[in-house]
C-alpha cells in the first residue's frame, strides 16, 4: 500500500498529540509534520509536500477559518494536495466553503470522528486518491432541514432517492453507494440521473462537481429552515 504523506495542523496538544498516536498504528500514514498555526501550516505544506493536510478548522492567529482559507490557497498553489478539515461544528457554511471550488480532494469531518480512527484514516486514504468526504451528520442535517420545507424540490423525490442524495452528498462514488444499497451500479445511475433531474442539477458534472453542487443545492432549499448559523 503506498504511504500517504501527511501534515497534520492542531492547536490544541492534547488533541494533536491523540491524533499522532492513533495515526502511528497505520502503516500507509506517514505525518510528516505538526503545525499549530496558518503560517506553520503553510510552511510545512511548501517544505514537505504531502499528500493530504489534516487540519483544524480554528487556529492562530485569529481562531476563525484558518483551515478553510488553507484550503482555498492550496487549491491555487498546491492543487495536487487534498485536505481533511476537522471541526467540532457541524456548520454548513465551512462545509460549502470547503468545497466551493470543487469537492475533489477535499473532506469534512467533525472532530468527534478521531474516535473511529479507522473512518479517520479512510477519509485520509480517500482524499489522497482525489476522492470527497462530507460528514453524514452535516448532510443529514441538510436533508432534514430542506425537507421541512413545505415548498421543498426534495418533495418531488422517493424516499429511496432522498437516501441517494444524501449519499452523494457525503462523496460516496456510485459503486459505494450501491455496495452500501446492495443494488446494481446501473441502478444507481438510474436513481443519480432522476435526482438530477428532479432537482433541476447538471447531469454531466463530473462527481466532485456534482458533490458541490448537491450541498449547495442542499443549502439553499433549507435556508430559513433552521439550519444553525456559523458561530
Amino acid at each position: 500500500m503506498p504511504q500517504i504523506r501527511v501534515v497534520l495542523a492542531e492547536d490544541g496538544d492534547l488533541l494533536r498529540a491523540g491524533v499522532l498516536a492513533l495515526l502511528e498504528a497505520y502503516d500507509d500514514i506517514d505525518v510528516v509534520a505538526t503545525a499549530t498555526s496558518l503560517p506553520e501550516l503553510l510552511t510545512a505544506v511548501d517544505e514537505h509536500r504531502p499528500d493530504v493536510l489534516l487540519t483544524d478548522i480554528r487556529m492562530p492567529p485569529d481562531f476563525t477559518d484558518e483551515g478553510i482559507r488553507a484550503a482555498g490557497e492550496l487549491r491555487r498553489t498546491h492543487p495536487d494536495i487534498g485536505v481533511v478539515a476537522l471541526t467540532q461544528y457541524s456548520d454548513v457554511e465551512y462545509a460549502l466553503d470547503l468545497v466551493r471550488d470543487g469537492s475533489d480532494g477535499r473532506g469534512y469531518l467533525l472532530k468527534e470522528r478521531v474516535a473511529d480512527v479507522d473512518e479517520l484514516v479512510a477519509a485520509l486514504r480517500t482524499v489522497a486518491g482525489g476522492g470527497s468526504v462530507i460528514d453524514q451528520i452535516v448532510v443529514d442535517a441538510l436533508v432534514a432541514t430542506s425537507t421541512r420545507r413545505r415548498d421543498s424540490l426534495l418533495d418531488r423525490l422517493t424516499p429511496r432517492e432522498l437516501e441517494v442524495l444524501g449519499m452523494v452528498a457525503r462523496g460516496m462514488t456510485n459503486a459505494a453507494i450501491a455496495a452500501e444499497l446492495v443494488i446494481t451500479d446501473r441502478a444507481v445511475e438510474k436513481h443519480v440521473s432522476s435526482i438530477l433531474t428532479k432537482l433541476d442539477l447538471p447531469s454531466d458534472a463530473p462527481v466532485h462537481r456534482r458533490v458541490a453542487a448537491t450541498l449547495v443545492f442542499l443549502s439553499e432549499a433549507g435556508v430559513g429552515g433552521g439550519v444553525a448559523p456559523r458561530r
